[in-house]
């Protein structure tokens, strides 16, 4: 008896018989009938080659069989994109995309561009936070310097990253991460401050170099209006006691109309808030309001000088106090003498007294670098 079924045809997907009429087709050499050849095999985009499903290396866009994946295709180590060999960044070994490439690039560079802006890490148990931004020059814009001075700033942590600064004829500008007062005094700043020294830098010693504070917003009141109202005060802090700050600050009065602009006298804190929020001094202003979440004090002269950058991160804090605890009328009425009578800071009551500004109470100071 003949064997009808010695040259049957059968799936080698599902194991189904493919009569002598009905069509079937090939896969890696395999005999696939068509209904598990419609619904398990794909096409590899490359090449063309019909590939199982499962067996495509591709993503949701990209179907890939092995051969095209591994020979010319690749994934970012970052965020595991699929990458055709060409749109791939090399760094240390790894493959990256182009946005992870440039966050890689940007973590790991020693000086960022001036745009570059992490994401804050706050330091010390405060309310009141301090953003340092400290202008050196006249060593360059130098990537092993700049690890020199990183490596003293972030031996426990990512205290500091340092930036470009078109300002500059040949240096960059160091930048921490908001820090509490005590944090501030804590923290290395005197090593820093020799080393960069050490590397040819200065920064009092230059006509170029600023130093700039930033405090929180949210210090300054619960609410938008209480901020503002608080806000109101310090500038008429600042108009008001203007010649005492600009002694304090160590600029010309050319250097600070230029870099650090007042708002001018008016009758109210509001009235010059209000002159402020015109912004026709942009953010060289004494007082730069145009970030949201922080004050920026531009008043500074820099400085490598230890109870100097101390001094003024403690000036700004009293003065925040004194503009938070005083009324209107109380901050009209305050005078220099019994603003400076009243402090207690030992690092800014030493600046004073070095600048003339301690009721006549003088004391011989080092040369500022």
């Amino acid at each position: 008896m003949e064997d009808n079924n010695k040259n049957a045809l059968y799936c080698s997907h599902c194991g189904a018989l493919i009569c002598e009429d009905e069509d079937y087709e090939e896969v890696n050499g395999e005999i696939v009938c068509t209904e598990c050849y419609e619904r398990n095999t794909t096409t590899c985009d490359r090449c063309g080659e019909t590939i199982w499903t499962e067996d495509s290396y591709g993503d949701e866009y990209t179907t890939l069989c092995r051969h095209c994946y591994e020979n010319h295709y690749t994934r970012c180590s970052c965020c595991d994109t699929l990458l055709h060999e060409d749109d791939a960044y090399h760094l240390d070994g790894y493959d990256y995309c182009s946005e992870c490439y440039h966050d890689e690039v940007d973590r790991n560079r020693s000086i960022h561009d001036y745009s570059y802006k992490p994401e804050p890490i706050m330091y010390g148990d405060s309310k009141r936070y301090f953003g340092v931004e400290l202008e050196i020059d006249g060593a360059g814009k130098d990537s092993d310097n700049a690890d020199e001075i990183l490596a003293i700033a972030n031996k426990d942590n990512e205290h500091m990253y340092i930036k470009g600064d078109g300002s500059l004829d040949d240096g960059m500008e160091l930048v921490t991460h908001p820090m509490s007062l005590d944090y501030h005094k804590n923290y290395q700043w005197e090593e820093i401050m020799k080393k960069a020294i050490s590397l040819g830098y200065r920064s009092h010693q230059t006509s170029t170099c600023g130093l700039h504070i930033h405090v929180n917003r949210s210090c300054l009141g619960d609410t938008h209006d209480e901020q503002e109202d608080v806000i109101s005060r310090i500038l008429f802090f600042v108009e008001t006691h203007w010649a005492e700050l600009l002694k304090f600050s160590r600029r010309s009065e050319y250097s600070m109309n230029r870099w650090a602009a007042r708002y001018g006298y008016e009758k109210s804190g509001r009235e010059i808030l209000d002159k402020a929020k015109k912004g026709n001094n942009g953010r060289y202003a004494a007082v730069n309001l145009m970030n949201w979440a922080t004050i920026e004090f531009r008043l500074f002269r820099g400085t490598l000088k230890y109870n100097t950058l101390i001094a003024a991160i403690e000036l700004v804090n009293e003065i925040c106090d004194l503009a938070i605890h005083l009324t209107d009328e109380g901050i009209e009425k305050m005078s220099w003498s019994e603003f400076v009578d009243a402090i207690e800071a030992p690092e800014l009551i030493t600046y004073l007294k070095e600048r003339r500004l301690y009721i006549n109470e003088n004391i011989n100071s080092e040369e500022d670098m």
